[in-house]
């Protein structure tokens, strides 16, 4: 009982905080930008970098714009792995081997932080604080300025601009990431994270034994490795090491902040719109989404399902005796929702059936809340398809806030859902039927065995993490091949990018449309939006709309993915 009653206290502190947090962060980085005031840092770094940030981009400009940093910001650190070796701070450690490099440098760069290595052993502190940290800001202000984008185009009134990119990405950054980073960072250090620009010490163990204890910037990138959906540690056990997340308090202080930003982005929606109906109506999707899949992995994880687990009272495998079953799947129905992939605990000692309910959090396209940024615009491109299809339902002339969407609006959106399926499934098909992979590192057996199964659920959740720049994994696949470098690599760019340039060239098609004249709005909006007297079009607020972008949340997913995981995850259950 006390352990139910402790479990259910974490979970009402992290909506209690959400809720508190909900209203002033959201409007507070609706401010920042819909203003018009360049900050005297902001101001200095357009004057370097000569950039006019008074000057709109179209569509294709800002797409043009996000592909060209992130080109360049994928060099950068690629350059940076390569000559590890010979920079100060490198601690002695050499540099990392071309494949390796070429996946890290999309990883971090795609906000997927998928890592091949123990960051401990590979990584010095230079590469990891003006490589690795770097991106994980860079990486969510990326994400977070295609969402203010999307919806910019949907509140224009015509032209087929969409604002700066630039101006976007320094004011995410220096406005938003950076000040919550530095708040969380403190939270931390009060709970004993670790903060040290040393590189380790020496120990002398009980029985005389000596060993090597790594030490680092710890708690500032676990800051925002969290606050940016990133999930990269600087551990290889990521978050479950005690000099990263030392207590149950700091365990639930990271929950709150992988989720804070996305959630509250819905409040930011609703406010630039001008209608406070709208983000309630999202929030209220993505609030059920996560609890539901909460309430499966608890109920799994809760049960007690071999002998191990009889002995121990609970399916402790993998989880911490700190943060417990409650706390460990809290933390990773939090972190394969968002797209953070940092872990508390091992994904791959859940049960079967806890396990596959992460992968299929992560199949739903990492919507409930999401990234940051990715989060919402992943919703209101569902919303979008759920208008249309409900708009085909009814009879009634599919609009989206007052934007008609036609065979142009709709195929955007159809290309950004089709993108992650094609990816996962292919990259998953190719690798086991490759002989160099099919063995599933020592994980098969004869097929319809339970190894053979797990084996390709481990494969599957790889490229279900890569494809939603997750970066989590099934510990037991090891993924050091070029193969898995590669194509991983690549599924990590193609899945980070090309829906981001869907979102972009749907945010045009809407911003290049006039609005109907509407009434002014009274939430203090900046733009009136309201749908209320408008009978020609489906209402996209309420309960019947909730439930209708929900199941449309479901049932692309379900439709997608139910035969991969009758394949892996449910005949492992099964089993």
């Amino acid at each position: 009982m006390d352990s139910t009653m402790a479990a259910v206290a974490q979970v009402g502190i992290v909506i209690l905080i959400l809720a508190a947090a909900y209203v002033p962060l959201g409007d507070y980085m609706a401010r920042v930008f819909r203003s018009s005031r360049d900050l005297a840092p902001e101001r200095l770094i357009y004057r370097l970098a000569r950039i006019d940030s008074a000057r709109q981009q179209t569509w294709v400009g800002y797409a043009v714009a996000v592909l060209a940093f992130s080109f360049i910001s994928v060099v950068f650190l690629y350059v940076l792995q390569r000559v590890q070796g010979i920079l100060p701070f490198g601690d002695g450690r050499p540099g990392v081997s071309p494949a390796m490099a070429f996946n890290t440098a999309i990883s971090f760069v795609a906000n997927t932080n998928w890592q091949s290595y123990s960051p401990e052993v590979v990584m010095g502190n230079l590469t990891q604080m003006i490589g690795l940290a770097v991106q994980n800001f860079l990486s969510a202000a990326v994400g977070l300025a295609v969402a203010i984008a999307l919806i910019r185009g949907i509140v224009a009134a015509g032209g087929g601009k969409l604002g700066n990119f630039w101006v976007d990405l320094v004011r995410g950054t220096l406005r938003i990431l950076l000040p919550l980073a530095g708040l969380m960072a403190l939270v931390l250090l009060t709970q004993g994270a670790v903060q040290s620009l040393r590189s380790g010490f020496d120990f002398v163990g009980l029985d005389g034994s000596t060993g090597h204890s790594v030490i680092g910037p710890f708690a500032s990138q676990e800051a925002i490795k969290m606050l940016g959906t990133n999930g990269g540690g600087t551990l290889a056990a990521n978050s479950a090491h005690p000099f990263s997340n030392p207590t149950p308090l700091s365990n639930v202080a990271e929950v709150i902040a992988l989720l804070i930003i996305p959630v509250c982005l819905t409040r930011t929606y609703s406010t630039l719109v001008g209608d406070r109906r709208q983000g309630v109506t999202i929030l209220g999707v993505m609030s059920v989404i996560w609890a539901s899949m909460l309430a499966l992995v608890w109920f799994f994880e809760s049960k007690t399902n071999g002998v191990a687990a009889q002995a121990a009272g609970a399916m402790m495998e993998g989880k911490e005796q700190r943060f417990g079953v409650a706390g460990s799947a809290l933390f990773a129905v939090s972190t394969t929702g968002t797209s953070t992939g940092a872990v508390d605990s091992a994904h791959d000692s859940f049960s079967a059936a806890g396990g596959g309910a992460l992968i299929w959090n992560m199949l739903l396209g990492e919507v409930a809340p999401g990234g940051v940024g990715s989060g919402l615009y992943g919703m209101l491109i569902l919303a979008i398809i759920a208008v249309f299809v409900g708009g085909l339902l009814v009879g009634r002339g599919p609009e989206f806030l007052g934007k008609k969407i036609g065979q142009g609006e709709i195929t955007m959106a159809a290309l950004y859902v089709l993108v992650m399926p094609a990816l996962v499934l292919v990259g998953t098909s190719i690798t086991v039927i490759l002989e160099s992979t099919s063995t599933f590192q020592g994980n098969a057996g004869d097929p319809g065995t339970p190894g053979s199964v797990h084996g390709f659920s481990e494969v599957l959740y790889a490229y279900a993490s890569a494809a939603n720049n997750n970066g989590s994994a099934f510990g037991g696949l090891t993924v050091t091949s070029d193969w898995f470098q590669t194509s991983l690599g690549l599924a990590m760019l193609l899945g980070r990018f090309l829906p981001m340039i869907f979102v972009l060239a749907l945010a045009g098609r809407l911003s290049a449309q006039r609005r109907p004249a509407a009434p002014e709005s009274s939430s203090g909006g900046a733009v009136a939006v309201r749908t209320r007297d408008r009978v020609a079009t489906l209402p996209t607020h309420g309960l019947l709309f909730g439930g209708l972008l929900t199941g449309t949340v479901l049932l692309v997913a379900g439709l997608t993915f139910f035969p991969a995981m009758a394949l892996g995850p449910i005949a492992e259950a099964l089993a």
